[in-house]
């Protein structure tokens, strides 16, 4: 510790020295004279790493399935750690040398041409914070909702996740290769084992689609595109084709495995949506949730989660008696277009049985349905696009559990 020119501590000195001290591990000393960049112990390191008190993780909802869920009820503000962020792959990770990775645009266009990494880096960088989730997001608490009460805001809605994507917009290499007049379409392509490809509409490219090479201020990583995916803000993420080696552009639809056999939603008539993509006005609560248990009725907040696809959250009702009575909720900075939104408001539980309920708006005025208004439209069947009004009971004893009068 530092002392006086007499000698002795300083008072300033010994309160710093001992709240140094106290519930905290010392770290071992320095010497002056060595470089401050070559530090001994644990005070440097080339990757930094969470404390060993925080353990995030994500978590596989299934064996079968190639996907992991992102701990929302873990997070702070909107952005999602690389590391956390949800995957979904259709057969594995495949490992791409940068050095080596081309994408190629043709088809109706007048220059077709072939872009490596550093070429596509050249062109003037974009940078945006959005989502992106999985059009299956919410299958099993749709289905089956009474048969999963103690599950997780994870297991729930861990499907979506918030990143800064930064790349190349798509505009501008259409304008590199001179897009023809009359292309509609244009189909993207991947280099993983599934070759997953899908159909994208022009004016999506035209407007404000990515190529994207990083995430959250690094390279982008593997499972979620690397060297370099489409992005598609707002739009469902099997259409965001990761790790993307060919675009396609054309006057109609390719009708790919992907958009026929797959990802379309079957409804109660027998017909079918194809071609949806936009994602629907969705929120939840992550904050109180299973499996917290509440142990005093004392003043909170109730805290969550609200995004869609079409633009920014203009407003969040919650709900503390099951959907009776709606109040107004507070909107936490910032509020960005097609991103996740936090949103605040103060309740004093009184210790009785409860429900609480969000409910979001986005700007085009789409506000969430019910899980009957939902399933009287789309059936019991569907497969994709859920975004019912969801609940989590407070019993008497302060447990909680997912679902309505639990």
């Amino acid at each position: 510790m530092a002392k006086t020119s007499m000698g002795k501590l300083s008072r300033r000195a010994l309160l710093a020295g001992t709240a140094g001290a106290v519930g905290a591990k010392l770290l071992p000393a320095q010497d002056a004279t060595k470089d401050p960049t070559k530090v001994q112990g644990d005070l440097a390191r080339e990757l930094g790493e969470r404390s060993r008190f925080e353990e995030p993780r994500r978590t596989f909802f299934s064996s079968t399935r190639s996907a992991s869920n992102t701990p929302l009820q873990d997070l702070e503000g909107i952005i999602t750690p690389a590391d956390l962020h949800f995957e979904r792959h259709h057969a594995g990770v495949p490992e791409i040398d940068p050095d080596s990775y081309s994408l190629l645009i043709h088809g109706m266009v007048e220059r077709p041409r072939t872009f490596t990494l550093a070429d596509l880096k050249r062109f003037p960088a974009v940078a945006m914070t959005r989502f992106l989730e999985c059009s299956g997001n919410g299958f099993r608490t749709y289905r089956n909702p009474d048969e999963h009460k103690e599950e997780t805001v994870q297991q729930v809605e861990g499907l979506t996740s918030t990143s800064e994507w930064i790349g190349v917009a798509v505009a501008t290499l259409f304008k590199e290769v001179g897009v023809l007049p009359g292309a509609k379409w244009f189909l993207a392509e991947a280099m993983d084992a599934a070759v997953m490809t899908r159909s994208i509409p022009i004016e999506k490219g035209w407007d404000d689609a990515l190529i994207a090479y990083g995430q959250n201020g690094e390279a982008i990583r593997p499972e979620q595109g690397y060297p370099a995916r489409l992005f598609l803000p707002g739009f469902e993420g099997s259409s965001n084709v990761k790790w993307i080696r060919r675009i396609e552009v054309a006057d109609k639809p390719f009708m790919t495995r992907e958009e026929t056999s797959k990802y379309t939603d079957p409804l109660p008539d027998g017909t079918a949506r194809m071609f949806s993509f936009v994602m629907d006005t969705k929120s939840i609560i992550t904050y109180p949730s299973y499996p917290m248990t509440l142990t005093d009725n004392r003043f909170r907040e109730i805290k969550g989660l609200a995004w869609s696809g079409r633009g920014k959250i203009v407003r969040v009702d919650v709900s503390t008696d099951g959907g009776q009575h709606w109040e107004k909720a507070r909107l936490q900075d910032p509020v960005l277009p097609k991103c996740h939104t936090r949103f605040r408001f103060g309740w004093h539980w009184d210790g009785e049985q409860a429900t609480i309920m969000s409910r979001a708006t986005d700007e085009t005025g789409q506000t969430q349905p019910t899980h009957a208004e939902l399933r009287k439209v789309r059936g019991p069947g569907t497969v994709f696009y859920y975004n019912q009004i969801l609940a989590w009971t407070v019993r008497r004893d302060g447990s909680i559990v997912y679902g309505e009068n639990a």
